[in-house]
């Protein structure tokens, strides 16, 4: 297989290695975040302390420390080292996993939960991902990355609560330990070393672009979207169990039984969603009505709290619109974020997806504490209407391609000088060139793109 510049895309076995090992770290870790949500409120009411706020915390202030710190880690291994950080964001993980499988009462976990949110390896594992990888292949990796997140989550819902019947709360705590131990094995044993540490605009964060991404609407209104999603999708989580146990009456070990299908169906469904919006270009469309099918199924979460079926038929539509946005999320970020961006884009995107689950905790023990159980659910979809306004001013996204290549480029003048050829171009839309990577980023359009014009500027350009 080539790109158009007739270079292969095949990955080489480093590249795989990098790819399975990255993605192995990542999963393990998001496997042991995940866990905790179909089981916590349902496993700590023994615990001395507990509150329904407290509660909520306890679910969700790992995002907070997430939030806080992944930026700053992935900064941190550009100066020390990728390995290096990654280990010890994991050893902090684990450090958390100990200190809340020890614990006796509510602020032991919310302590453990909060070290284990601190050790926010993600955007130093994009960076090393980067390192590894051919510009070509970048985004073959950064996808399975994700897709490993998505199967995380899956498997989580499932295995969660069928290892906290066996072992309790505690055990799953051992048990994530031990997954990032795993993970700090595998970092050291499979992932190959990178042979030259370099910054990557396309994939980590870039301080000095960071203005210019937070003054940009159209990325601010993904940001507040994916914050709004993971605060829902958190909400829902201290009060879901609960219902599932006592309005109706189903066992906490057995609700493995409603996330498995419910959650398989709904990924299914959530395909040919995806492919209208991408080969059809109908990504607004489809787009704002995921928010909306989002926002009336916790209508029916609220309405049908104790009626099974009409539980499981909103808790379907609420995974299947869950997992589209989930999907289509980062892929506008993609097309939306300026040449040379999207790392610093994705960057901010992650704090506020983290930060959103962290406030999505205490809404929802706020709530519960407050009026009941299922009125979460109705706050949810309140939260979700403004979302599904805001998403309504969006501009539809044009249907744009990244490119990189790395050239020879000593000052900002010839970047300029460069920078004006090729917006001269026909379907290029935006050019970045960096002088600090010597690297060119742009945005174009394929069905316009002239590439006779562009390879005479860039000859042997890469597709990121």
């Amino acid at each position: 297989m080539a790109d158009y510049s007739g270079q292969s895309s095949v990955m080489s076995e480093q590249e795989k290695r990098a790819s399975l090992g990255l993605a192995g770290i990542f999963s393990m870790r998001m496997l042991g975040l995940f866990m905790i949500l179909p089981v916590m409120s349902l496993y700590t009411e023994h615990l001395d302390g507990v509150t329904p706020l407290l509660l909520g915390l306890s679910i969700s202030v790992y995002g907070l420390t997430q939030a806080l710190f992944q930026i700053p880690f992935g900064l941190m291994s550009d100066r020390f080292g990728r390995k290096k950080i990654i280990t010890i964001g994991l050893l902090l993980f684990v450090a958390g996993s100990v200190v809340a499988a020890l614990s006796t009462t509510i602020y032991g976990i919310i302590l453990g939960r909060a070290l284990q949110g601190s050790g926010a390896v993600a955007a130093a594992i994009m960076a090393l991902a980067a390192d590894l990888t051919l510009e070509q292949n970048r985004t073959k990796i950064m996808a399975t990355i994700g897709i490993s997140i998505g199967i995380s989550f899956a498997v989580a819902m499932v295995l969660g609560p069928v290892l906290a019947s066996v072992v309790g709360l505690q055990g799953i705590f051992w048990f994530t330990a031990a997954l990032a131990i795993m993970g700090i094995l595998i970092l050291h044993k499979v992932v190959p070393q990178a042979k030259k540490l370099s910054i990557h605009k396309d994939a980590e964060p870039i301080p000095a672009l960071m203005g210019k991404v937070l003054k940009d609407a159209q990325l601010l209104r993904l940001d507040f979207g994916i914050f709004c999603l993971h605060l829902v999708m958190t909400a829902m989580f201290v009060a879901l169990p609960l219902v599932l146990r006592g309005q109706l009456g189903i066992a906490a070990g057995d609700h493995w039984m409603v996330y498995l299908p419910v959650l398989g169906l709904s990924v299914i469904t959530m395909v040919p969603f995806i492919i209208i919006a991408e080969k059809k270009r109908k990504m607004k469309v489809v787009f704002v009505s995921a928010v909306g099918a989002l926002s009336l199924a916790s209508v029916g979460l609220y309405l049908f709290s104790e009626h099974l079926w009409g539980m499981l038929a909103s808790l379907f539509i609420f995974f299947t619109a869950f997992n589209l946005l989930e999907a289509s999320l980062p892929s506008l970020i993609s097309k939306i974020a300026f040449a040379g961006g999207k790392g610093t884009a994705m960057g901010v995107y992650s704090s506020s997806q983290f930060f959103g689950a962290f406030c999505g905790g205490l809404m929802g023990g706020l709530v519960w504490s407050n009026y009941s159980l299922a009125t979460v659910f109705l706050v949810c979809a309140g939260v979700l209407l403004v979302w599904f306004l805001v998403a309504l001013s969006m501009k539809a996204p044009r249907h744009m391609s990244s490119l990189l290549k790395h050239l020879e480029v000593e000052t900002a003048e010839q970047a300029s000088q460069i920078t004006d050829k090729l917006l001269a171009v026909k379907g290029v839309l935006d050019v970045g060139i960096s002088v600090d990577d010597s690297t060119a980023y742009l945005k174009v359009d394929n069905e316009l793109l002239d590439e006779v014009g562009l390879d005479m500027i860039l000859p042997n350009i890469q597709k990121a």
